[in-house]
C-alpha cells in the first residue's frame, strides 16, 4: 500500500484506500504465519457449514432460496443442490454462521469469515479464480472487515445494527472486487453503493429469532451485486464511511467514538488476521469466558449444583444488552439462539455437563431443570476491569451455602491471539464438525485442499468437495 495513503487521515478517502491496497494486493507480500491462519479460518468456516446442514433454520433456508431462485451452476456446502451465484452465496452463509460457532474479530465483533467464505467461494468460482487468487480474496476481505468494524469499538452494536452483515458487507465488496478484477475507480463506486444494500438488526436479540443467521450470506449477496454493478459503470457515493449520511454517522451510535486511523494506518503491514479469534463453544463469543471460568471453580473446588447459592458474572457494559437482556429469556431460553446468547445458560450449562458443544443446544437440555435452577441463580454486575472489546473478559462470583464465596476471571477468552486455539485444536474442531454431515475420508480430502488452497488451480476440486454427501 502507498505509504503516503497509509499515513493520510482516513476520513479524507478511506474508500480510496482500501481501493488502492485491494488493486496493489500481492499475495507473495503476505507473512507466512497470515497465510496460514487464513487457511485455518476457511477450514474452519466450512466445518461449520457442514455441521449446519440437518438444523431446521438450514433446511427452511434452502427451500425458501430454492423456491426464489431454482437451479443454478454453484454449489452449497454439504448438499448437491445448486443455485445461481447470490442465491448460493446467501444461503452458504447462512449454514457458516447459523451454529454461531463461526470465528470472530474481538474489536470489530464482526464474523469476519462467515461473508468472506462464501464471497470467495462464489465469486472465486464464478471468475474462475486459482487457489492462491482466492485465497488473496478471503485476506483482502477479512482485514478491510476488521478495521471497519474495530474503528467503530461497537458503535454499530450501540445503535442496534449487527456488524457482521453491515461491515461485513464492505469486506466482501473488496474481497470480490478483487476477484473480478476493478480498478481503483470501481472498486471505490462498489464500496459506496453497498452502502445503500448493507443490513443487519439486532431486533433477534429479543425472541431468539433466526434473522441474524442470514446476515453474513447477504452482505455477501450485497457485496457481488455491488461489485458487478460497479463493474458496468453505476455510479457509487464518493464518501461512504464518513459522509454525512455515510456507514459511521448513520450506523453507529451518536456517543461512538470513531478510531478514523484503524481504518488504513499501517494496512498490508499489521495484519488483522492474526487478531481473529476462533471459538471452541458454540455461542456468542462474549459468553465464552464465562463459560470457561465456570468450569475452573467447579474443577477447583470440587463444586456441586447442590452447593451453590448464587452466582454473579462481571459483564462489560457494552455487553449487557447482548448477553444479559431480555432477563426472561437468559433465565430460561426459549429456545437455542436465545441461548447462545445466554451468559446464565452458558454457565449454568458448562457447569452442569462439564462442557458446551452442539448437544447443549438441544431441546431436551433447554429444559433441563438442573440447569435452568442454576440460571436463575445467575445475576450480573457491570465489569470495570473488562478488557473488552480487546477481549472477551469473563469473571465469576459463587456463593456457596455454606459461606464460601469464589472467584474466577479469564481476562483474555481462549481462542483469542494473547490465548490462542492451538491449530491441531482448530483441525480436531473442523473433523469433529465436518464428519456430522460427511465421511472421515471426505472431510480429511476436504481439510487438504483447503490447507493447500494456493496451489490449486482453479476451486473445482474444493467445490466438489464440499458438496460430497
Amino acid at each position: 500500500m502507498n505509504v503516503a495513503c497509509a499515513n493520510q487521515d482516513p476520513t479524507v478517502d478511506a474508500a480510496a484506500c482500501f481501493a488502492e491496497f485491494v488493486y496493489t494486493f500481492d499475495i507473495d507480500h503476505v507473512p507466512d504465519n497470515v497465510v496460514e491462519r487464513a487457511k485455518l479460518s476457511i477450514l474452519d468456516a466450512f466445518g461449520i457449514g457442514l455441521a449446519s446442514k440437518n438444523y431446521a433454520f438450514a433446511q427452511s433456508a434452502t427451500a425458501a432460496i430454492n423456491e426464489l431462485g431454482g437451479p443454478g451452476d454453484f454449489p452449497i456446502i454439504g448438499s448437491k443442490l445448486r443455485l445461481p451465484q447470490r442465491d448460493a452465496a446467501h444461503l452458504n452463509g447462512i449454514l457458516i454462521h447459523g451454529l454461531d460457532f463461526d470465528d470472530t474479530h474481538s474489536e470489530a465483533v464482526v464474523h469476519t469469515s462467515a461473508s468472506t467464505v462464501p464471497t470467495m467461494l462464489i465469486a472465486g468460482l464464478a471468475q474462475g479464480a486459482s487457489g492462491a487468487r482466492a485465497l488473496a480474496a478471503f485476506i483482502i476481505g477479512s482485514e478491510s472487515a476488521s478495521r471497519i468494524g474495530a474503528a467503530a469499538r461497537g458503535g454499530f452494536h450501540h445503535k442496534g445494527f449487527h456488524p457482521t452483515g453491515v461491515v461485513g458487507a464492505f469486506g466482501s465488496t473488496l474481497c470480490a472486487g478483487y476477484l473480478y478484477g476493478l480498478n481503483p475507480a470501481q472498486l471505490r463506486d462498489a464500496q459506496g453503493i453497498v452502502l445503500s444494500k448493507a443490513a443487519g438488526s439486532m431486533q433477534f436479540l429479543d425472541d431468539g429469532a433466526w434473522t441474524k443467521r442470514s446476515h453474513p450470506g447477504w452482505a455477501s449477496v450485497c457485496a457481488q451485486t455491488a461489485v458487478v454493478m460497479a463493474k458496468h459503470g453505476f455510479f457509487g457515493p464518493r464518501d461512504p464511511y464518513f459522509g454525512r449520511y455515510g456507514l459511521f454517522p448513520s450506523h453507529t451510535h451518536p456517543d461512538a467514538v470513531i478510531n478514523a486511523r484503524t481504518l488504513t494506518s499501517s494496512l498490508g503491514e499489521i495484519w488483522e488476521m492474526l487478531n481473529i479469534a476462533f471459538k471452541p463453544y458454540p455461542a456468542c463469543h462474549m459468553t465464552h469466558a464465562f463459560a470457561d471460568a465456570a468450569l475452573a471453580l467447579k474443577e477447583k473446588h470440587d463444586l456441586k449444583t447442590k452447593d451453590i447459592e448464587s452466582i454473579v458474572a462481571y459483564v462489560h457494559e457494552s455487553e449487557i444488552p447482548v448477553i444479559c437482556e431480555p432477563a426472561a429469556n437468559k433465565i430460561h431460553p426459549q429456545n437455542s439462539y436465545d441461548a447462545q446468547f445466554s451468559v446464565n445458560y452458558l454457565i449454568a450449562a458448562t457447569f452442569v455437563r462439564d462442557r458446551f458443544g452442539l448437544a447443549e443446544l438441544a431441546d431436551e437440555v433447554l429444559n433441563d431443570k438442573e440447569i435452568l435452577s442454576l440460571c436463575a441463580k445467575t445475576s450480573y454486575r457491570p465489569d470495570p476491569d473488562s478488557a473488552y472489546p480487546d477481549y472477551y473478559s469473563g469473571a465469576i462470583d459463587i456463593l456457596t451455602y455454606d459461606g464460601r464465596l469464589l472467584h474466577h476471571r479469564e481476562q483474555m477468552n481462549r481462542g483469542s491471539a494473547e490465548n490462542p486455539m492451538s491449530d491441531q485444536d482448530i483441525i480436531d474442531k473442523f473433523l469433529g464438525n465436518a464428519t456430522l454431515t460427511i465421511s472421515q475420508a471426505d472431510a480429511e480430502t476436504l481439510m487438504e485442499i483447503v490447507l493447500n488452497l494456493e496451489h490449486e488451480p482453479d476451486l473445482e476440486r474444493l467445490a466438489n468437495a464440499l458438496t460430497r454427501t
